[in-house]
Parts: structure tokens; sequence; C-alpha cells
């Protein structure tokens, strides 16, 4: 007898969303499960659905298909509106207010609000609480756009590319800020970005979306452990194929996430399971060479990696 699933951030079951105007499917038959306590990378290239997965799960969209749970709670339910908090590209800012009538704002509107850890998040960007919002600058406003997503304590934070227009110092800074509260507080965070290389320290957990579907819910070290990039001579790409040397179960072969032919060579990024077959030179990937290279393939993942990558959880 099994017992109850533990608490996710985020969990979906065959989540669909469907937008009517344009009569497509945004997101299909989506499935994983986000832990909570990690910061969580969303990635996908422009039109995967991250920005409408974030919506679903901030429960300003209700999904066609399926079913999404934050925090074990509906999205957009009274409990639910109490412990997450979104920040959308379009930052929920008045260009006329102070950002000390903002920050009381945000005391008006949340049950909870920690009024010194706002004013903190502030002050460590070196922001006047005297200074009109429309003043600031992009990184500033995103700052105080934070300091107002974290000052209700949220358990869980969704951020939809907040600083895609912000200069890598600022970035930095405001990445620094979200792992400290992580760290402290016990924050879920779910960030969606394009900017891949600054990822490789901040996150621990990877969502990646292709063409609105789920293509991998893994921990980064899972990642890292389970890759690798090989190059060797191009006849030999038949072996990578192979696998153990037991059964033919698709979970015993390697998985060829993506490869290239430059003359006779190949270079190949590889999900490996067991030892590989053949003369390959084997280096370990980043975390961006991973990513990039589960986005540039024409393929989905294989149902079998797909369970794979779960099981991680």
């Amino acid at each position: 007898m099994t017992g109850p699933a533990p608490s996710a951030a985020i969990r979906a079951t065959g989540l669909g969303f469907r937008y009517r105007a344009r009569g497509n499917w945004a997101m299909q038959d989506c499935e994983f499960t986000v832990p909570t306590g990690r910061i969580t990378a969303l990635v996908g290239r422009n039109g995967a659905g991250k920005s409408t997965l974030l919506h679903l799960a901030g429960g300003l969209l209700r999904p066609h298909a399926g079913e999404i749970l934050v925090l074990d709670d509906a999205p957009g339910s009274p409990a639910a509106r109490a412990r997450v908090a979104l920040l959308t590209q379009h930052k929920p800012l008045y260009p006329r207010f102070t950002v000390a009538d903002t920050l009381q704002m945000g005391e008006k509107l949340n049950t909870a609000w920690d009024q010194p850890a706002a004013e903190r998040i502030v002050r460590e960007g070196g922001i006047p609480l005297a200074a009109r919002i429309g003043d600031l600058s992009p990184g500033q406003a995103t700052r105080v756009a934070l300091a107002l997503a974290l000052g209700k304590r949220p358990e869980l934070l969704l951020l939809d590319e907040p600083m895609a227009d912000i200069d890598p110092v600022a970035r930095g800074e405001i990445m620094a800020t979200l792992m400290t509260e992580a760290a402290e507080s016990g924050t879920s965070i779910v960030l969606s970005t394009h900017i891949l290389p600054e990822l490789e320290q901040t996150c621990d957990w990877v969502l990646l979306l292709r063409m609105g579907r789920v293509q991998l819910s893994e921990s980064v070290d899972a990642l890292r452990d389970s890759h690798v990039v090989v190059t060797g001579h191009a006849a030999q790409a038949s072996l990578l194929a192979e696998g153990t040397d037991q059964g033919d179960s698709p979970a015993e072969r390697h998985t060829i996430v993506h490869h290239r032919v430059t003359g006779r060579h190949l270079t190949a990024l590889v999900r490996q399971c067991g030892p590989l077959h053949g003369d390959w030179h084997v280096e370990q990937p980043r975390l961006e060479d991973i990513l990039v290279g589960y986005l540039q393939t024409g393929d989905m993942v294989s149902p079998t990696a797909t369970k794979r990558t779960e099981a991680a959880a």
C-alpha cells in the first residue's frame, strides 16, 4: 500500500491549456512534479509554454485539461493566494507611487507582510524609499517588484523572466537575493529565463518545455551525472545507441540527445546508460550544454526517458 504523494511546489497531471483565439494548445499532456525547497529553472524556446505554465500556477489562467496544484492547493484559491507570489514580465508597479507607497500597498493587500524584509531588499539596491517608481532604472524597478513579492513571505515564488531587461550586474545582485531567500526562508522559486549561463550556480532543478510539452523535470545534479559529450569517428555512431549488454529495453539504451557531424568526426550529447561502446573522447558537459542540446533536438525524449527523469524527484 502506497502512502500519500509528498508535498510539491507544483504538481501537474495531464495538464493542458488552449488559447481559444488561436485555436491551438499552448500546453498539452503535461505531467511533472517540482519538489519544494528548490530553485527551479523553467527553460524553453519562445512559444514553448513557459509563461502559460506560470500563469496557470499563479491562478491567472485555468486549465482546459488535467490538473495543476501549487503546494497541494488549487491555483487562485484563497489558500494558494496567501502562499504563492507571481511576478510577471509586466511588473505590477505604479509609476507615480514612491517606493514607500508601493511597499505600503503591499502591506495593505496581503494578510501576512514582512515590512523589514521588503525594505531590506530595496535598500540593498541603494534605492531611496522616497524615490518615485517612474524615475527608477529597469533594474531598480525589478528589485522593488521583487521586494513587493517577497514581502508577503511566499512559500512559492513564480518569476516570469523578470530580469530580461536589466544588465548583468543587476541580474547577479537580484539572483543573489533570491538564493539568500531560498536558503534562509526555504522559499521554493520557479524562474523562467533564457539566460542559460547564469543557471549553473543558482538553480538545482530544471523544468524544460518544448512545444507545450514537458521534456525534462529533473535535478541539476542528476542531469550532470547522467550526460556526457562524446567525440569520435562518425563511423561509430551506431555504437552509441547500443546501451548496456543486457536486454533490448529502451531503459537500458543510451539516448542521443543531439549530435553533429563535421567531416568524419561526430560530437554528441548522450544520456548515458551503462558503459559506452567504441573509442570515444568523453567530457562532462556544463548545465548550459545539456539544456542547449535538448532545446536543439528535433525529437521529443522518449516516454521511458521522461519517466526516468520523474523518478529522480
